[in-house]
């Protein structure tokens, strides 16, 4: 877990013809000190949230369209978010050259998964509702430098691996449990992450997502149920813990059906 600690030193290697690009924004300076109040950054913890492709087109309603791209055969990103803030700047924009270089990978971890959103457009949402918020951190203040971390962080929990490892594998058939599930990823995701389900048409629990509380240097396990309110990136979610005394499904992913994966 050190290495999620030093995620912000390794991205302080930016270019210094980077850092000069940043600098030619007019907003930049303005944005800084704009972030640098309260309350956007009053924030203790972040959410780094992944979904399972496979359970997430159940939570879309029956007018949202769901496609799963065939190259997708794994958990992706769905974003990373201050927690307890009432809401993110709007003054910092996001252009689609400040990703280019890491769109090939972005698209590979973070796609959308909604047929009338594309993907830049999903990250776009992510920025100005999350995106903005976490940039009072130096390690992540800019859309560049946010998209980095959350990338790095995608590549530190690798939870297929640790589940197939356990014999937690998708099916249509066997049926698991919170406690068998947060038993295998608590030694690498912390104590107080959290399995999310969501309620299919048939009434089943079927698992989608997992939340992973971090804090402000990305060390795993803050507190984010401490306090009264909740940031955007908590209420948002369509999602609900997954009941600990009912047993879930984790579907596969089936490209060509992926509202019906077990038919």
């Amino acid at each position: 877990m050190l290495l999620l600690g030093l995620l912000l030193l390794q991205l302080s290697g930016i270019t210094a013809a980077h850092q000069g690009h940043w600098e030619d924004y007019k907003y930049g300076h303005q944005g800084s000190e704009v972030l640098d109040k309260k309350p956007l950054c009053s924030w203790k913890c972040l959410l780094f949230t992944l979904q399972w492709p496979g359970g997430f087109c159940q939570s879309l309603n029956k007018d949202t369209e769901c496609v799963i791209p065939q190259s997708i055969n794994t958990w992706t990103i769905h974003g990373l978010w201050p927690l307890r803030v009432l809401s993110c700047c709007s003054c910092w924009p996001m252009f689609r050259s400040d990703v280019q270089e890491m769109e090939a990978e972005l698209t590979e971890h973070w796609p959308s998964l909604v047929k009338t959103r594309s993907s830049f457009h999903f990250w776009l949402d992510e920025w100005h509702k999350h995106g903005a918020c976490a940039a009072c951190v130096e390690g992540m203040n800019s859309p560049l430098r946010y998209f980095q971390i959350c990338l790095k962080l995608r590549g530190q929990f690798n939870i297929r691996r640790l589940l197939e490892d356990a014999g937690i594998t998708p099916s249509c058939e066997r049926l698991y449990k919170v406690v068998e599930v947060h038993r295998v990823l608590a030694p690498h995701l912390g104590d107080k992450h959290e399995i999310q389900c969501v309620t299919d048409d048939q009434g089943r629990q079927v698992w989608f997502q997992v939340k992973i509380p971090l804090s402000h240097n990305l060390t795993v396990g803050c507190d984010h149920h401490s306090g009264a309110s909740s940031g955007p990136g908590w209420n948002g979610s369509p999602g609900h813990p997954c009941p600990p005394e009912v047993p879930f499904y984790y579907y596969p992913i089936d490209h060509q059906q992926p509202l019906q994966p077990c038919g």
